[in-house]
């Protein structure tokens, strides 16, 4: 994988900042189907965007949001441990500071 992806399998970091994972716990065609649906929704915010349609793009960004909570991306976390949501957090910043350090000091250019 391009990006180091946590050991608990529920983030993945850019930038030393940790994006919360997919549902792993979706089946197989119900994912597909949510990734086109987002694909084709990022696709309706750029061309709102480029045709200066507000209303248009303001709309594709809550498709946008909607998949990213059916996926598990956003909103309500997917698992059932009581652990916090660190989405959007510095990985340095966080219990997964000692591994994160560790990532970084084995990969050249960092994470």
């Amino acid at each position: 994988m391009k990006h180091p992806v946590t050991p608990d399998g529920r983030y993945f970091v850019v930038r030393g900042r940790l994006w919360r994972m997919a549902n792993p716990n979706l089946g197989e065609a119900q994912r597909t189907s949510l990734v086109s649906r987002l694909m084709a929704a990022r696709r309706a915010v750029r061309a709102a965007r480029q045709a200066g349609d507000r209303e248009a793009e303001a709309a594709a960004h809550k498709a946008v949001d909607d998949v990213k909570r059916a996926l598990g991306e956003r909103g309500p976390v997917w698992w059932h441990d009581d652990s916090l949501d660190l989405n959007r957090h510095m990985a340095k910043n966080t219990p997964y500071a000692v591994w994160y350090a560790k990532i970084v000091r084995s990969r050249p250019g960092g994470c």
